[in-house]
């Protein structure tokens, strides 16, 4: 196994055993160290974000002082959930390496088709409902003519 996969492994274990959360485990490295690892957290924090990417995600971005993570690549023991996908995208990670399949997690009861229908306006569980656009889209008007912000 490759040796940042088993950190990875150790933290997916390690969450089962002591019933943070589910099966995930996941691992930040930058220039061949460890900035970061975690598991699965939703059980123990009761915050259906605690997933183990999203939480080496906030442990290196803290670490690093940094939201930028583009110099570092992520190891997780699973495909990433969609929600996953978009923290790994928003700290720009270009780099990820997964075990199991999505389908393999769905055999374990963690099942996200139902967020890839909906991204393919295929599931109505969820109804997104657009109001008051004119006012919310002059925030970015706003933003654009602050002359401190930071893109990120």
């Amino acid at each position: 196994m490759n040796k940042w996969m088993q950190i990875a492994y150790n933290e997916a274990i390690k969450g089962m055993v002591s019933n943070d959360g589910g099966p995930f485990g996941a691992v930040i490295v930058k220039d061949d160290k460890i900035i970061a690892s975690s598991h699965n957290k939703v059980l123990k924090t009761k915050d259906p974000t605690a997933h183990a990417e999203i939480n080496s995600i906030r442990k290196a971005s803290k670490i690093l002082n940094s939201f930028d993570l583009s110099e570092c690549i992520l190891y997780t023991t699973c495909q990433p959930c969609p929600m996953c996908l978009g923290a790994i995208f928003w700290a720009r990670i270009k780099t990820v390496y997964y075990g199991a399949s999505k389908d393999d997690a769905s055999v374990g009861g963690f099942d996200d088709s139902h967020f890839y229908d909906m991204i393919n306006s295929k599931n109505s569980e969820v109804k997104l409902n657009q109001i008051d656009k004119e006012i919310n889209a002059k925030l970015f008007e706003l933003w654009n003519k602050k002359e401190d912000a930071t893109l990120y």
